[in-house]
């Protein structure tokens, strides 16, 4: 497992572009935090702290399936840095200015989260370009899920340390520096800088119209919701058991069960069709969160959020590898971001929708939501599964990159080198 993982990580370009993203991530990773710290340093209140996170995550949802759009008419680094860059401006205005206009201050989260680069889906859409053997690609996605859950431990860290040793508004300033440092060393390496996205039919749905890509998007808007819920309901389960150290073992523990279960799932070659895979890997997920609802004692309640997120990191590597199959030809960038963006959204409306299940309910009904949301994302691949298993389209890599058994492009009739690319050249 671990030779094949360093395998992957010595290929030409790979390790730096994943820590090129993840760094590039950073900003987008920390916003929520960074955002309330400085928020309360400043005199505002929690709910205007709030306000603002919620701004910056809209206009993000907004914001990511536009830019990778662009990403796939215009390349990676005519879009990928001029978006960081201004993203990170939104963030300086913010740390500048302060809560006071505050209209200024919600101008900056707009503009700060409707251009954080596309990282995620940009990263996705060169893997296949990087790495030659479709079983290193698959190994790719699965590391890819495991790097998330570590960026989101460490992330919030780095804010709290930044802090510390300076300010608040200097942590929203060092985080946003990083960010723009990783969206550059991710553009101008040579794979982003040849990437070019397949020939695209123009149409305003782009990658929606794949009936594919929309099942896929509507059983992980129920994985964001269910996700969404836990963190509310860990909460509420640790004021009713000492406090919130609770609620972090618990979020802590599902977030190392979901690395475990990422860097097993890589590390070996799957047989059959993924899309069936992830029937089966939304099922156990699913399955995982039911016996939260019994809310047992720490000790127990900590092995359970374990073995919840056992199955996260390989259900995302597993979906990655089904959007890259049903996106259509030149939307791929586009498509990947839309699952960041249906995930995020579904997140914010499981905190929605389990505050009230708490408050009204206690703390069972408040795990009962991401239960709930286990068995919808379950039943919405078994309900639409006739879409997903007919007619995936032929995943083409540019020419450069092919051997010469793959398929070819529909345009490529003379076996001509696509745009971007030399014939032999190893990215």
């Amino acid at each position: 497992m671990a030779a094949g993982y360093g395998e992957l990580l010595r290929t030409p370009h790979a390790a730096r572009l994943l820590t090129g993203t993840l760094l590039g991530r950073l900003p987008n990773a920390t916003a929520a935090l960074a955002v309330l710290l400085f928020a309360r340093a400043e005199g505002g209140s929690y709910a205007l702290a709030g306000a603002l996170s919620a701004v910056y995550g809209a206009a993000n949802a907004v914001g990511q399936p536009l830019l990778g759009r662009a990403v796939d008419r215009l390349g990676q680094p005519r879009v990928m840095l001029p978006a960081a860059v201004a993203s990170a401006l939104g963030m300086v205005l913010f740390a500048v200015v302060g809560l006071e206009p505050l209209p200024v201050a919600y101008a900056a989260m707009l503009i700060a989260g409707l251009f954080t680069p596309p990282l995620e889906g940009g990263l996705r859409a060169l893997w296949p370009t990087v790495l030659r053997r479709e079983d290193q690609v698959h190994a790719a996605y699965a590391l890819d899920a495991v790097a998330q859950e570590v960026m989101f431990a460490v992330g919030p860290l780095l804010v709290t340390l930044s802090v510390a040793v300076w300010s608040e508004a200097a942590a929203l300033l060092v985080i946003n520096a990083v960010g723009v440092a990783g969206a550059l060393s991710v553009v101008v390496s040579p794979p982003s800088r040849q990437w070019r996205s397949a020939p695209r039919e123009a149409h305003w749905l782009g990658a929606l119209r794949s009936p594919g890509l929309l099942v896929l998007l509507g059983s992980f808007f129920f994985i964001g919701l269910a996700l969404g819920a836990i963190a509310v309901a860990a909460v509420a389960y640790a004021d009713e058991h000492g406090g919130g150290v609770v609620s972090s073992a618990l979020l802590s523990s599902l977030g190392v069960g979901a690395l475990v279960g990422g860097v097993v799932y890589g590390g070996r070659t799957w047989p059959g069709a993924p899309e069936r895979r992830l029937r089966l890997l939304v099922a156990a997920l699913a399955l995982g969160y039911l016996p939260l609802i019994l809310v047992p004692g720490i000790a127990a309640m900590t092995v359970l959020a374990g073995l919840a997120g056992v199955f996260l990191a390989p259900a995302l590597a597993c979906a990655f590898v089904v959007v890259d199959r049903h996106a259509p030809s030149g939307t791929v960038t586009e498509a990947f971001s839309w699952l960041v963006t249906t995930f995020v959204v579904g997140n914010a409306v499981g905190t929605a929708v389990a505050g009230p299940a708490v408050q009204f309910g206690g703390v069972a009904p408040g795990f009962a939501v991401p239960a709930a949301g286990g068995a919808a994302a379950l039943a919405v691949l078994l309900a639409a599964q006739r879409f997903l298993l007919d007619g995936p389209r032929p995943v083409v890599r540019p020419a450069a990159y092919r051997t010469p058994d793959e398929p070819r492009a529909e345009n490529d009739r003379n076996h001509a080198a696509e745009p971007g690319f030399r014939p032999r050249h190893q990215a």
